[in-house]
């Protein structure tokens, strides 16, 4: 059995409760053990812009807790895995030990960070994966979501290309699913901006919106849970403001990962999808009824 540390950050629990469950569930299935984190706190990301040094001793704190657990850590959040990869990174600098040990944190195990998804494709693996894939959704048509951090910054992850990505690409097919290839696939969701422009932010959504609508995906797949918010919560505001009606559901990769494994919809929270995923359903249990 494999371990990690999980850490959920803050908007998870309150809002992507879907998405930590069907983590949780596709992990045991892959034999993964995900171990709490005592004490864990914000990952330090929106304080940022206002004052780095701090947001990153926040992140440090975070790295210090898990590597008492002697255990890596995995994410669900791309700006978690962001700020988390930071500190790692600054923990290496001298300097910056200093002052992390000024305010009284220890650093007694070097810890790996990773996103969720980053560990499934490297240490499962498509072949492992592919191995528990009991009801292939080869109906489905899935516009893969990367998000801003998963790949970026490159000098911190080393992993897939910025440019040309493709694991959540492979990952998507594994399930069988079809994985769109589409304009502007690095384009970010626009939640970057929510906070001071959201006509701005709201426009950049509805243009990967009106991209899933126009090549007739079922479904946009997420790994980040503000992205969820941009395509997901804030559907409605750019059906409104752009004159369209999308109804696109958006599903956190453990989702469809959980459906093509055999899980029953309570298992990969779908009750908590505010779009329901009614037509991937009928697709899912009329492929299944094929198979049998």
């Amino acid at each position: 059995m494999r371990k990690y540390a999980i850490f959920l950050g803050c908007t998870v629990p309150v809002r992507a409760q879907h998405y930590e469950l069907s983590a949780r569930n596709v992990a045991r299935q892959l034999n993964i053990e995900l171990t709490e984190i005592p004490g864990a706190s914000c990952c330090g990301f929106p304080l940022k812009a206002v004052d780095a040094q701090t947001a990153l001793l926040i992140a440090a704190r975070n790295i210090s807790l898990v590597s008492q657990l002697k255990l890596d850590v995995v994410t669900l959040c791309n700006s978690c895995t962001a700020m988390l990869s930071d500190a790692q990174a600054q923990l290496k600098n001298e300097d910056f030990r200093k002052e992390f040990k000024h305010v009284g944190l220890s650093y007694p195990n070097e810890v790996k960070v990773r996103h969720f998804v980053r560990m499934l494709y490297e240490d499962i693996g498509i072949d492992e994966i592919k191995k528990a894939v009991k009801n292939p959704l080869r109906q489905l048509k899935i516009v893969p979501h990367y998000g801003c951090h998963y790949m970026r910054p490159t000098e911190l992850y080393g992993f897939d290309s910025a440019e040309v990505p493709h694991t959540l690409d492979e990952l998507v097919r594994v399930t069988g699913a079809e994985s769109l290839e589409y304009t502007d696939k690095k384009m970010c969701c626009g939640g970057s901006v929510l906070g001071v422009d959201e006509e701005l932010a709201i426009t950049m959504s509805n243009h990967k919106l009106s991209i899933a609508h126009e090549n007739g995906a079922d479904a946009i797949v997420s790994i980040c849970p503000f992205c969820t918010v941009m395509y997901e919560d804030n559907q409605r505001k750019a059906e409104a403001k752009f004159n369209k009606q999308y109804g696109i559901p958006v599903l956190y990769y453990p989702q469809l990962l959980g459906l093509s494994f055999g899980l029953d919809n309570n298992a990969v929270g779908l009750k908590f999808n505010r779009i329901k995923p009614d037509t991937i359903l009928e697709k899912s249990t009329a492929q299944n009824q094929r198979s049998s």
